[in-house]
């Protein structure tokens, strides 16, 4: 029924890629499953499964859930200033070409939800490098922040989209506002609830040998190399919890919030998830979005901008995991490798289109 999803995920394997795993759920119940190639290339182990993978970038739908849930409660407008919840975030300057100029808006809370705050994605800046030396590695989420605040904005708030670390920033609001470790939260009130027991946002030392191999694609070569099973650039400290890239999950585990997300009521109520998941980026904002596809941007997530042929809304990782919520269809899908420079980046999202002919 699958083979034609199976064997364009196996052409993967002819790409570099040395292991993959995929699994889709339609109206609430697994029907496909499927893995295969190395989860370790160097001594030929095969796939089993139960892989603990850093999903980078596939944490921030987690992040922004997790932010929504304190909106649900009333703790904050969308509208806020960033400042009423890190004072040092008050008065921003702004890099142009004619010099460093001060913002003319105050950076809001939807900002970091639509990467529209003006942040970059430079986590090696002067600042950042000095929080690391002046925190002793250490790197605070929310103490982090005070360092970030020092950087020039790269434009004016809400002037354009730029993917950037504004979702790390919200993390450090959800701790700011919750009064807890934004791990501890998550944890609490998203992978507790849901069983999730194998994911986690702030990872112990001691258990480092429990993720699974991970791999960078050289381009010259034209093979991965081993590249260590550590978050790379994105973890800024030993208590930094990046929620953009921060997070360590498996298949079985992240189904179970992409099917949450789905279904509604459980993490997030439907009409908080109909917010989240529609376009919050204007026609400026557009021209610098960039995804392909007739996407939008809703409140963390790649989405319809209203167009009836688009169903699904997500995201992906930097090292290849791909996730996708289709509340029209009742699909869900999650696709996961640990390559990072990936040479099927640009493809491994066709996976669901694939599956959802044969679904119909």
């Amino acid at each position: 029924m699958f083979t034609k999803v199976q064997q364009f995920m196996d052409s993967f394997l002819d790409m570099g890629i040395p292991g993959f795993d995929c699994i889709i759920y339609k109206d609430g119940r697994e029907v496909f499953r499927y893995m295969n190639g190395y989860r370790n290339l160097e001594e030929k182990l095969p796939m089993r499964g139960d892989e603990r993978y850093n999903i980078y970038s596939c944490s921030k739908p987690i992040t922004c859930t997790a932010a929504l849930q304190l909106f649900e409660k009333g703790k904050f407008s969308l509208e806020d200033p960033l400042s009423k919840y890190i004072p040092a975030f008050t008065n921003m300057s702004v890099q142009t070409e004619e010099g460093i100029v001060p913002a003319n808006k105050p950076i809001r809370i939807l900002d970091l939800f639509c990467m529209g705050a003006g942040f970059t994605y430079n986590v090696n800046s002067s600042n950042l490098r000095l929080a690391r030396e002046e925190t002793g590695g250490r790197c605070p989420t929310v103490k982090t922040m005070d360092y970030l605040a020092k950087d020039p904005l790269q434009f004016h708030p809400g002037e354009k989209y730029a993917y950037s670390l504004c979702h790390d920033v919200l993390a450090a609001v959800v701790e700011v506002i919750s009064g807890m470790p934004f791990a501890e939260y998550v944890k609490k009130n998203i992978f507790d609830p849901l069983g999730m027991n194998r994911s986690t946002f702030m990872l112990p030392e001691e258990e480092l040998d429990t993720i699974t191999e991970q791999y960078r694609f050289n381009n010259e070569l034209k093979r991965v190399i081993n590249c260590g099973k550590k978050i790379q650039n994105y973890k800024l400290g030993t208590e930094y919890a990046s929620g953009g890239a921060g997070c360590i999950s498996t298949v079985e585990d992240y189904i179970l919030f992409l099917e949450a997300m789905r279904k509604g009521d459980i993490l997030l109520k439907r009409e908080t998830i109909d917010m989240m998941s529609i376009n919050h980026l204007t026609e400026q904002q557009l021209t610098t979005y960039g995804v392909a596809g007739g996407y939008g941007y809703g409140l963390g997530v790649r989405c319809s901008r209203g167009n009836d042929d688009i169903t699904e809304f997500g995201w992906g990782g930097a090292a290849g995991a791909y996730l996708s919520i289709d509340r029209t269809n009742q699909m869900t899908v999650f696709y996961v490798q640990h390559v990072l420079n990936s040479p099927n980046q640009g493809i491994r999202q066709n996976v669901r289109p694939l599956a959802l002919e044969i679904l119909r």
